[in-house]
């Protein structure tokens, strides 16, 4: 680019005026977009970094340096505080331009599709009392069948498979079982182990997509029977499912699904987590009752993953969830971060569909 070029900053001006038109047609956005365009850029980046055996973020945070360390150089080399301030906004926009260009390019516009559950033609809705009552007792004999099949001793399970084996596997029910949702999703798309332990969440994270990698990542301390749901839930971010609760939805149709019981079993007692927090918020003194009628396995289960969560806290819990927060209502997501909470809504209206009600 030449000295008084602002070529990014206008194509990052182009992009959102594209999100502007994208999100006013949002059908002709999951057509064209998330159904051709996306699914190239998927299966590019599967087929180069995602073979990779280290976050190729890596190489993101290089790059980023290295635009630093030639900014800071030319910096010094012009003369007078007006052309350092020119200079400087031009590589501010330039690189604020590069950055929305790419995030959109590269997956925001998925943002702007037809959600998912419309797709599907599922209308949920706020759960009343006894309906919670009735899918938490429904989940409750589901999590205790499924971990019976993966062990007999009430022990809290503090172990499981090999993590690169744990992700091939979620990866091959996420490509077997995502016709059940007529999603017709491509690609290979890595989720990785981020180091240093513990990092992600003191930032106040347990998973993460990158868009500008087109990986997702988890903290490598996470509990063990977190670990299946989470790596689902952020495949379906890199298959192009932006709404957290979707992704939520996702992991829990496709684990449910699968063959292996850890899976069925991780994704049933997320599931349960969200439904007795409702559970507790609408009927505190029934909840007690419900709590105590749970399996021993099951309840050592809660309680170590309790535990482990309580063991790193974020640095500002509230910072970053209002961050989260912000971010999901920029890109048109109105509930926020509560739309992590639109999980047990979502399997009450599939469980009513796939009984034909």
């Amino acid at each position: 680019m030449g000295k008084r070029d602002w070529s990014w900053a206008i194509l990052g001006i182009i992009a959102l005026g594209i999100r502007y038109l994208a999100a006013l047609n949002p059908d002709a956005t999951d057509e064209i977009y998330s159904r051709k365009f996306f699914p190239v850029i998927r299966n590019v980046i599967d087929k180069t970094l995602g073979y990779l055996p280290f976050p190729s973020v890596y190489f993101f945070i290089a790059s980023v340096l290295l635009v630093l360390g030639i900014y800071i150089y030319r910096l010094r080399n012009r003369k007078g505080w007006k052309r350092k301030s020119l200079y400087t906004l031009r590589a501010f926009a330039n690189g604020l331009g590069a950055l929305i260009f790419f995030f959109l390019i590269l997956w925001g516009y998925n943002y702007q599709r037809t959600p998912i559950f419309q797709q599907l033609g599922l209308n949920p809705k706020p759960l009343n009392l006894e309906q919670i009552k009735e899918e938490a007792n429904i989940t409750k004999r589901l999590v205790e069948q499924y971990r019976a099949a993966i062990t007999t001793d009430t022990a809290a399970i503090t172990g499981i498979l090999p993590y690169p084996e744990l992700e091939k596997l979620v990866r091959k029910d996420m490509q077997e079982n995502l016709d059940l949702l007529g999603l017709n999703f491509t690609g290979r798309p890595r989720t990785k182990l981020f180091p240093p332990p513990g990092f992600m969440r003191k930032m106040g994270i347990l998973g993460i997509y990158f868009p500008y990698t087109g990986e997702s990542y988890i903290d490598p301390t996470l509990h063990p029977l977190e670990q299946p749901f989470t790596v689902a839930h952020e495949m379906a971010h890199s298959y192009g499912v932006t709404n957290e609760g979707e992704a939520n939805f996702i992991a829990w149709v496709i684990c449910g699904n699968s063959e292996d019981p850890l899976l069925r079993y991780s994704a049933q007692l997320r599931l349960l987590m969200y439904q007795i927090r409702d559970y507790y918020r609408m009927d505190a003194e029934s909840y007690k009752v419900f709590l105590k009628d749970l399996g021993v396995g099951v309840k050592n289960d809660l309680i170590s993953i309790r535990e482990a969560s309580q063991a790193i806290q974020p640095f500002s819990y509230e910072l970053s969830r209002k961050s989260n927060d912000i971010f999901l209502k920029s890109q048109g997501v109105k509930a926020g971060v509560n739309s992590y909470q639109q999980m047990p809504m979502l399997a009450y209206a599939w469980r009513k569909r796939m009984n034909g009600e």
